[in-house]
């Protein structure tokens, strides 16, 4: 009955006018500022830096440079950990795995909660950690690449440990369409069982929030950056936030043992300044939450990024540099389940395959090396086997008339690229980029 109750609570005090919120239209007009140097969340380290060091970790609290080992150690009194990652870059996710490895090894329970696959999707992580699904059985059964837009070999090594040490996995998203619905119509929108995946309330809403994600699109961002969009993108990002740190909270709650830490793998911008996932559990969780957030040593622009506001992580690790993803993507995001054309391109990242190629905004993508698309789901799968060196055959139909392109898949040189956001990932909210 109490979850009952909590269901409708949520649905009452959770829903947001559907106004343009003031912050959308300042913010857009004065433009973002660093992810990383925002004077915002915890007061007592928001006022100071803290220095990042290559392949090292910095403890903000105290300033110490710390090793894996030591970080476990200073963990001991932890509850949940929240570990930021960039989807396609894959040392966030080696420093995941090494935070994972560190922690069973101190022995502690561990649990871990996937951002990657939504609730509904649990019965089939169970089958992976019992060892009753291959690799490949999981891909299909779970739906990866429907319910997440990402290459499965960034998370084959965290899941192939946890499953080899019979560490628990849990899924702790929300389905698409629930996401969806907020974005569109608000939380009063969600049913009983949909929003008994939240929390019983929303934290109040908070202006340093707001600038973090206005933050996290470019200034010049015009698919984002217009009122509407920005007030339903937010509205989705709130319902991430608080969707990915309740289930987590939940799953600890019945399944971890007093000395158990929930690790929450999700995207930086749910963990940056614990403004995200972390405030929407606090006010029902006693025990200590922390961050860790990997940060680039240089960023996009070619400058060396030593400090960082302390107050943006629990924990900075340093690492390297990633000017392009380890797996090719054409860099394109389809209009997908928002349209009647989910071929159609919404959006060119500029410097991308797809930006040199040619291919424009309302170009819509009929066929992959003479495979037809017909979802933007089909299209993930596809690209999933690409590899730095190929080529690719794309059928695009623009202005009436089907072209078909040949794409060479190559990298480019470091000045040509576009920089590489460690911030928030709005696109999860905006749709698929491929």
């Amino acid at each position: 009955m109490r979850r009952l109750h909590s269901a409708l609570t949520v649905l009452l005090a959770l829903a947001l006018p559907g106004v343009v919120p003031q912050w959308a239209v300042a913010d857009a007009a004065s433009g973002p500022t660093s992810l990383l140097e925002l004077q915002i969340g915890d007061p007592a380290r928001k006022n100071r830096q803290a220095s990042l060091v290559l392949d090292a970790i910095t403890d903000t609290a105290t300033g110490q440079v710390i090793t894996p080992p030591e970080l476990a150690r200073s963990l001991r009194s932890t509850g949940i950990l929240f570990i930021g990652e960039n989807h396609t870059n894959a040392d966030f996710h080696e420093v995941q795995l090494r935070t994972i490895r560190a922690l069973h090894e101190s022995g502690r329970e561990v649990l871990i909660g996937l951002e990657m696959l939504p609730y509904t999707e649990q019965s089939v992580l169970d089958d992976w950690t019992a060892g009753r699904l291959t690799e490949a059985q999981f891909l299909e059964a779970s739906r990866w690449y429907e319910n997440w837009s990402h290459h499965w070999n960034y998370y084959r090594d965290i899941l192939g440990y946890a499953r080899d040490n019979q560490l628990r996995l849990y899924a702790i998203n929300s389905p698409r369409e629930v996401v969806r619905r907020v974005r569109a119509d608000g939380f009063a929108a969600l049913s009983l069982e949909e929003a008994a995946h939240f929390p019983p309330s929303l934290a109040p809403e908070s202006d340093e929030h707001r600038l973090m994600y206005r933050a996290s699109f470019p200034a010049d961002d015009k698919l984002h950056l217009n009122e509407a969009a920005l007030s339903g993108l937010y509205r989705a990002q709130t319902a991430w936030d608080a969707t990915l740190g309740w289930n987590a909270l939940e799953a600890l709650r019945n399944h971890g043992g007093t000395k158990a830490i929930m690790v929450v793998l999700l995207g930086a911008g749910h963990a940056s300044y614990g403004l995200g996932s972390e405030r929407q559990i606090d006010a029902y969780y006693d025990g200590r939450i922390a961050s860790l957030l990997p940060v680039p040593v240089v960023d996009g622009n070619n400058r060396t990024v030593s400090q960082v506001r302390a107050s943006y992580a629990s924990f900075l690790w340093g690492v390297p540099q990633v000017r392009e993803p380890l797996y090719p993507v054409i860099g394109v995001s389809l209009m997908g389940r928002f349209g009647d054309d989910p071929g159609q391109i919404i959006q060119v990242n500029p410097g991308s395959i797809a930006d040199r190629a040619g291919l424009n905004v309302g170009d819509v993508l009929t066929s992959f090396n003479g495979r037809p698309i017909s979802t933007d789901t089909g299209l993930r799968q596809l690209t999933a086997d690409l590899r730095w060196g190929d080529d690719v055959r794309l059928g695009v139909r623009r202005s009436g008339k089907l072209l078909e392109l040949t794409v060479p898949v190559r990298r480019t040189l470091p000045d040509t690229i576009a920089p590489n956001s460690v911030g928030p990932c709005p696109a999860e909210a905006a749709g698929p980029d491929n």
